[in-house]
């Protein structure tokens, strides 16, 4: 087979050139002084070995080049004549997927590029991206880019909140409005996305007669780096690029943040540990529900495909799913729900099964907090101890119902109720009228 160097100009006189098998052919010849007539037709057998993919790695594309048949029966015959005649130093153009074309994204085609996008010079660029996971191998606390804090959620699992530096998150932060904010959802996805809430995705399922609602089990930890510069690549953005802008997204956690978690369950420590030791998307930056919703694109495509087949409707906000028809949905529910479970699977996510309902009308059918039976509505037990502490605020003084230590409680509590009013307006007129005579 040939040397690594010819396989690594050929590769990158491929990525070099536009998706077009005769410029393709042409950057090839140009890098190996010679136009042979079985460069063509190895264009092409790339160009369809990627195509409907995102941009390859130039390593895809040599381990590509050293299984193709026609190549290695090329080498047989002129080994002795082919060899590398330039070097390509030109950056990579952008090469979106053709969904992608429209988007309305800076091209930015080389790391120095990046740099200068970013407002910072390569040393720093490296450094925020940190590839080699620096950051979880080194014990500085003060030189790395988050701050952690870990939760227990009321499963008894453990949640990892990873804020980014206010560095960091600057520059998360551009690139949400500068990239991500132009890639177009998908219409199911309601969770993050400007115009849409909890409301809406609830909104699509009340008044039927069944409702199945799924859980995403570790949702953003599940999404890893390489799968966010795949999506970079696929908006056409080159190896080296797309690579710097997924390690800014993302985050390998350090071992010794787990160190004083003594009280929570040593189990659920070990799993959460080497879940979040792997480069992920970290939960508490600005990048990570725009990343999410994104690679999520294609699991929304076939829920939203296998709902449409058993007459039913599908909406997502985060990792929670709800699928909701009538009678024919109804027949189908418990088969539908291990369908849709396969999806997620294949997809690369994995089902929380604990938190999968099956809710018919005869039940309060429960969606994100909120009732979905005849309208979206606030569950009665939730209003009904808003309206009680409100009462008592009136009664006894705001102070006497702090219990939780409220740096600024009446605020707190203005933001519960203007949640009541984007659910229900005529309901929380009555919490605002109560609200208005605290004194």
């Amino acid at each position: 087979m040939p040397n690594p160097s010819l396989l690594s100009v050929l590769a990158r006189s491929f990525l070099s050139a536009a998706p077009d098998a005769r410029e393709i052919a042409a950057r090839g010849a140009h890098a190996l002084g010679r136009s042979w007539r079985w460069l063509g037709p190895l264009a092409r057998r790339c160009l369809e070995a990627f195509a409907r993919r995102p941009r390859p790695r130039r390593r895809d594309v040599i381990e590509f080049l050293r299984a193709d048949a026609g190549f290695r029966e090329a080498w047989r015959k002129y080994s002795t004549e082919i060899s590398v005649a330039r070097y390509l130093q030109e950056p990579q153009p952008m090469q979106p997927v053709a969904a992608a074309v429209s988007w309305p994204i800076p091209a930015i085609e080389t790391p120095g590029a990046l740099a200068a996008w970013l407002e910072l010079d390569p040393g720093e660029l490296d450094w925020f991206a940190d590839l080699k996971s620096l950051g979880y191998k080194r014990n500085q606390p003060r030189l790395r880019h988050y701050h952690y804090k870990v939760l227990l959620k009321q499963s008894g699992a453990v949640r990892l909140i990873e804020a980014p530096k206010p560095r960091l998150k600057q520059l998360q932060r551009r690139i949400l409005a500068g990239i991500l904010d132009s890639i177009p959802l998908h219409p199911a996805a309601h969770g993050f996305r400007r115009g849409h809430s909890i409301k809406t995705f609830v909104a699509p399922h009340t008044g039927q007669r069944v409702v199945l609602r799924m859980d995403v089990r570790n949702f953003f930890p599940s999404i890893g780096r390489a799968r966010i510069q795949a999506l970079f690549r696929t908006a056409g953005y080159p190896e080296t690029v797309a690579d710097l802008l997924g390690g800014i997204c993302t985050n390998a956690t350090p071992r010794d943040v787990w160190k004083h978690t003594g009280s929570l369950d040593p189990n659920g420590i070990r799993e959460a540990r080497a879940l979040y030791a792997a480069p992920h998307l970290p939960q508490g930056a600005p990048t990570s529900p725009a990343l999410a919703n994104l690679c999520a694109y294609r699991m929304d495509c076939r829920l939203a495909g296998l709902a449409h087949s058993a007459g039913a409707v599908y909406t997502r906000y985060a990792d929670d799913l709800a699928f909701s028809g009538g009678r024919d949905f109804e027949r189908s529910v418990a088969r539908f729900s291990t369908l849709a479970a396969a999806i997620l699977d294949e997809e690369g996510f994995a089902v929380h099964h604990r938190k999968t309902r099956i809710m018919r009308q005869g039940v309060c059918q429960h969606l994100a907090g909120l009732v979905a039976n005849q309208r979206v509505n606030i569950p009665r037990a939730d209003f009904d101890r808003l309206k009680a502490t409100l009462t008592n605020c009136v009664r006894f003084g705001i102070d006497s119902q702090n219990r939780d230590g409220h740096p600024s409680f009446r605020a707190h509590l203005e933001g519960r109720i203007a949640f009541v009013e984007m659910i229900h307006a005529a309901k929380a007129a009555r919490l605002r009228a109560l609200f208005e005579q605290i004194l």
